[in-house]
């Protein structure tokens, strides 16, 4: 969609809900103004039907199906929606209107007055909500049949739900996300051949070779896996393949029946991957040997903008595969550190001298640098060091301390923070 065709959306939303602050005063004089009440009216129920699904799309599912109290035009208008948000708010919504157990019964009526395609469904739920898997799978039936694009269950306060293969009949998905699910495509499945973005986070002891499912989606351009990456589930081989991808996140359990030793493994799969420009790696339980750590590598990724890393700076030997990582992206604008999986030894012998030449390694083109749950440890000064020297174009740090660093050690770090040099004339440190 272009910028006018944007513009013209929310203008027409605009328009829409000042026109139901008019009608609804309007009908307080059904004299003087009742010729330009229904002038008004007459304005917006002429809009195209795809304006009206758009306008309606925008709004909050329970405002949308409101706006059949405009007037006896718009008492069905509603039933045009393509685009289904059922979150938390949402019923919260119900809850005070129509009470906590029809929920069910709502969404399968609402389903059924819908006229045209469903080309985008969201079924988000944090809070304990009386579902179970024949619901789920009834409305993905449903779903199969009327043309959906879009895809998302996030189900977090429920036992995994186990999919129906009627999932797997919706040829014309282009977005997936499912959260916290078993994920068992059936035998002869070709793939999603529209499939543009998946994310996936089944329950790793009953799922199926997730790997093997993910090749078969060629267009695939977003691709994130997490907690699943079990030995024989997932190959950097099988990854390797898409060569379309533009986003990845990985959670580096156990790729190919062996431990992740070093940051080689990672550079063999982006090497395949040309139109990378996001990486997301998650090394909490990866295990990184002294040998593994010291590699060199001359390969650098020119369209990798953004890089997140999760892992432990407990030793050099981590710390040396971050700064790899790093150096190898000289075109990264954003760097995103957590180390939220734990609390480590903020005394871990750093592997940075005071007589190392920044100079000499090369410059980076960051931006903006956020690192959360800082234990304010030397090997993180270390890093931050190499930072500020090698980016010119820095303009900010965020630094989040761990909640257990004692306010004494948080201010030491800061001071040593304050004294490293910084190439980077704007570049500000923030810390939390």
């Amino acid at each position: 969609m272009n910028v006018k065709n944007i513009y013209f959306i929310n203008l027409c939303l605009q328009l829409l809900i000042n026109i139901c602050l008019h009608v609804r005063i309007m009908e307080l004089d059904h004299g003087a103004h009742k010729a330009a009440r229904l002038a008004l009216q007459d304005v917006i129920s002429s809009m195209p039907d795809k304006v009206i699904t758009n306008i309606l799309d925008r709004l909050p599912l329970q405002d949308a199906v409101r706006t059949d109290v405009l007037s006896k035009n718009w008492r069905f208008k509603w039933t045009m929606l393509s685009q289904l948000v059922f979150d938390d708010n949402f019923f919260e919504y119900l809850s005070k209107t129509e009470g906590k157990d029809n929920h069910l019964r709502i969404i399968s009526r609402f389903l059924l007055h819908l006229k045209g395609a469903i080309t985008k469904f969201v079924l988000y739920i944090e809070k304990m909500r009386k579902f179970d898997d024949d619901d789920i799978n009834h409305w993905i039936l449903f779903l199969s049949k009327n043309g959906i694009e879009d895809l998302t269950f996030k189900l977090l306060d429920k036992t995994p739900f186990k999919l129906s293969t009627h999932l797997f009949s919706c040829l014309q998905l282009k977005h997936l996300k499912i959260y916290n699910c078993i994920f068992n495509p059936p035998p002869g499945f070709h793939g999603f051949p529209n499939l543009l973005s998946l994310e996936l986070y089944p329950n790793a002891e009953k799922s199926s070779d997730v790997g093997e499912f993910a090749i078969k989606c060629h267009l695939l351009e977003i691709l994130k896996l997490r907690y699943i990456l079990k030995a024989g589930r997932v190959k950097l081989v099988e990854i390797a393949k898409l060569k379309n991808l533009k986003i990845l996140a990985l959670s580096l359990y156990d790729l190919d029946n062996k431990m992740i030793t070093s940051s080689d493994t990672i550079f063999e799969l982006l090497d395949s991957l040309p139109k990378l420009q996001e990486l997301y790696l998650n090394f909490q339980v990866c295990k990184l040997t002294e040998s593994g750590a010291k590699k060199n590598f001359s390969t650098a990724f020119p369209c990798l903008k953004a890089l997140k890393l999760s892992m432990y700076l407990d030793n050099a030997i981590k710390l040396s595969c971050a700064f790899e990582l790093i150096r190898s992206f000289p075109n990264m604008e954003t760097l995103e550190i957590t180390t939220y999986a734990g609390w480590y030894d903020s005394l871990a012998p750093p592997i940075c001298s005071p007589e190392v030449e920044y100079n000499t390694i090369g410059l980076l083109q960051l931006q903006s640098v956020f690192f959360t749950y800082s234990s304010g440890s030397e090997n993180e000064v270390c890093l931050i060091k190499y930072l500020l020297a090698c980016s010119p174009f820095l303009k900010k740090i965020v630094m989040r301390p761990h909640s257990q660093l004692e306010p004494g050690k948080k201010l030491t770090f800061a001071m040593k923070l304050l004294e490293l040099h910084r190439a980077s004339p704007v570049a500000e440190i923030k810390l939390f």
